[in-house]
C-alpha cells in the first residue's frame, strides 16, 4: 500500500494543469474576493472577510486537490483495465481506497499552507503560533473526507460521466457550504441546508480556531459520518467494479 501511496503522489505531482487549479489557483481567488473588504466584518462570526476567506479557500484549494483528482484518475483507470490488474494482486478493496484518500489528502496539504502564506504574508492575517498550527490541521484532516468522496465518484460515475458528477459536487458543495459567499448572504434555505453539509462543517472548524475557539465539537461529529460514509461506499464500489471487471 506504500508503494501505491508514494505512486499516486508523484503522478500527482508531475501533473502542472493539477497543481496550477489545486494549489495557486485558490490563494489568487482568495486575494481576489478578500482583497478589497479584507476587514470588514462577518455577521454572526467573530472574524472579518480577510479571515473567513482564508479558511474558505484553504479548504477550496483542499477539495478540488482530492476531490477532483480522485474521481477523474479512478475513472481513466477503471477504462484502462486498472481494475483488473488489481485482482492479481493481494491488495484489499480497504487498502486500495486507504490509498488512494491518503495519497489525495497529502497532495492536498500545498494548497493549503500556500493559501495560509498568502493571508500572513500579503492579507495582513495576524494569530498565535497556536492557531496557525490548529488551522492547518483542521483543514488538512477535513480534505481525507472529500478525498473518500473522490473515490466514490471514480467507482462509480463512467469515463464519459465523471466531470459532470464531480463538478455538481464541487460546485454545489462549495456554495452551498458557504465557501464562495458568507452564510448570511445566502437564502434562508440554502443555510438550512449547507448546516448539515460537510464543507459547512469543514470551513467551520478553521473558523472556530480564527476566533480562538476550539474546534465545534458537531461540525468535527459530522465531518466523521461523512466520512465513514464515504469511504465505505467507496469500498464497496471498488468491491463491486472488481467483481464485475
Amino acid at each position: 500500500m506504500k508503494t501505491l501511496v508514494k505512486l499516486e503522489i508523484t503522478r500527482s505531482l508531475r501533473n502542472k494543469k493539477f497543481m496550477f487549479f489545486s494549489v495557486v489557483y485558490p490563494s489568487l481567488l482568495y486575494l481576489l474576493i478578500a482583497g478589497r473588504d479584507a476587514g470588514a466584518r462577518i455577521p454572526g462570526l467573530a472574524i472579518d472577510m480577510k479571515l473567513y476567506y482564508m479558511v474558505a479557500m484553504a479548504a477550496f484549494g483542499a477539495i478540488t486537490a482530492v476531490l477532483i483528482g480522485n474521481s477523474e484518475r479512478i475513472a481513466k483507470e477503471r477504462e484502462a483495465g486498472w481494475v483488473r490488474q488489481l485482482r492479481l494482486t493481494a491488495l484489499p478493496g480497504r487498502g486500495y481506497v486507504t490509498a488512494k484518500i491518503a495519497s489525495a489528502a497529502t497532495v492536498s496539504l500545498p494548497a493549503i499552507l500556500l493559501v495560509l502564506l498568502t493571508g500572513a504574508l500579503v492579507m495582513g492575517v495576524r494569530m498565535a503560533a497556536w492557531q496557525w498550527a490548529a488551522v492547518a490541521l483542521c483543514s488538512w484532516a477535513g480534505s481525507f473526507v472529500f478525498a473518500a468522496l473522490g473515490v466514490a465518484i471514480g467507482y462509480l460515475a463512467t469515463g464519459d460521466a465523471v466531470r459532470p458528477i464531480t463538478m455538481l459536487c464541487y460546485f454545489g458543495l462549495s456554495f452551498t457550504g458557504g465557501l464562495w459567499l458568507p452564510s448570511f448572504m445566502l437564502p434562508d434555505w440554502v443555510r438550512n441546508v449547507g448546516e448539515w453539509l460537510p464543507t459547512h462543517a469543514y470551513a467551520a472548524l478553521g473558523q472556530a480556531v480564527e476566533a480562538g475557539h476550539a474546534p465545534h465539537l458537531g461540525d468535527a461529529a459530522l465531518l466523521l459520518a461523512y466520512l465513514v460514509l464515504f469511504a465505505s461506499a467507496a469500498a464497496w464500489l471498488y468491491r463491486r467494479d472488481t467483481r464485475t471487471a
